[in-house]
C-alpha cells in the first residue's frame, strides 16, 4: 500500500483521499499490539527513581500473579498494560492506559485501570497527609470490589526484585488476541455488568 492523499487542508480532501486513508488507518491498527509491546519492552531499563525494579517489571509481576490466579485473559493484559502511561502521562497515568485499552476489553476491566491510581492510595496516602479512603466515594458503583481486588492482589504487590515473573514474550499471544477485537464491540465490553475478581 502506498500513495499519499493530494490535500494540504483536511477539509480539502476527496472521497479518494479519505479511501486511501482509510486502507492506511486499517493496517496501522493491526499494528497497535505489536507497539504496546514495543513500549513495554522501552521500559525494561526505565524506572521512578527509588524503586527496586523497572517499570516493565512491575507490569509482569502484576500479570503473571493474575495469570496464576487463572483469571481470563483481559484481566492478564489489564494487569500488564495498567501502568504503560507512566511515561507519558505520570499524572494521569491511569486514564491514559484505561483509554488505551477501552475499545478492546471488558468495561468492568478498563473501569479498574481507569481508576486504580485512587484505589492504591489506601495504601500509602497517610504518608503524605493525603486521604486514603479517597476511593470510599467509588463505594456504590458495581466495580469497586473488583478495582480493590486487583489493586490488592496485583498491583501494589508487585514491586519484589525476588519476585519470579513469566518473559514479556510469554504475554504476547494473550495482547495481540486482545488488539485484534472489533473495537467498541458491544459483546466484548458488556457495559455495566460486573463479573467481579
Amino acid at each position: 500500500m502506498g500513495g499519499t492523499v493530494g490535500f494540504t487542508a483536511m477539509k480539502d480532501g476527496t472521497a479518494a483521499d479519505y479511501a486511501l486513508l482509510a486502507e492506511h488507518e486499517r493496517a496501522y491498527n493491526a499494528g497497535t499490539a505489536d507497539r504496546l509491546l514495543r513500549e513495554l519492552r522501552s521500559q525494561a531499563d526505565e524506572t521512578l527513581s527509588g524503586y527496586r525494579i523497572t517499570r516493565l517489571e512491575h507490569g509482569l509481576q502484576s500479570a503473571t500473579r493474575a495469570r496464576r490466579e487463572g483469571v481470563e485473559t483481559d484481566w492478564v493484559v489489564a494487569a500488564l498494560l495498567h501502568d504503560i502511561g507512566d511515561g507519558l502521562a505520570p499524572q494521569n497515568h491511569d486514564r491514559f492506559a484505561a483509554e488505551i485499552m477501552r475499545p478492546f476489553l471488558r468495561d468492568e476491566v478498563v473501569w479498574t485501570v481507569e481508576h486504580h491510581g485512587i484505589f492504591q492510595m489506601v495504601h500509602y496516602a497517610h504518608h503524605y497527609g493525603w486521604n486514603p479512603e479517597e476511593r470510599q466515594r467509588f463505594r456504590d458503583h458495581p466495580y469497586y470490589d473488583s478495582c480493590v481486588a486487583f489493586c490488592e492482589r496485583w498491583d501494589q504487590a508487585s514491586f519484589d526484585p525476588g519476585y519470579d515473573s513469566d518473559p514479556l514474550e510469554s504475554f504476547e499471544e494473550e495482547v495481540r488476541a486482545v488488539f485484534a477485537r472489533k473495537a467498541y464491540d458491544p459483546d466484548v465490553m458488556q457495559v455495566g455488568v460486573a463479573r467481579g475478581l
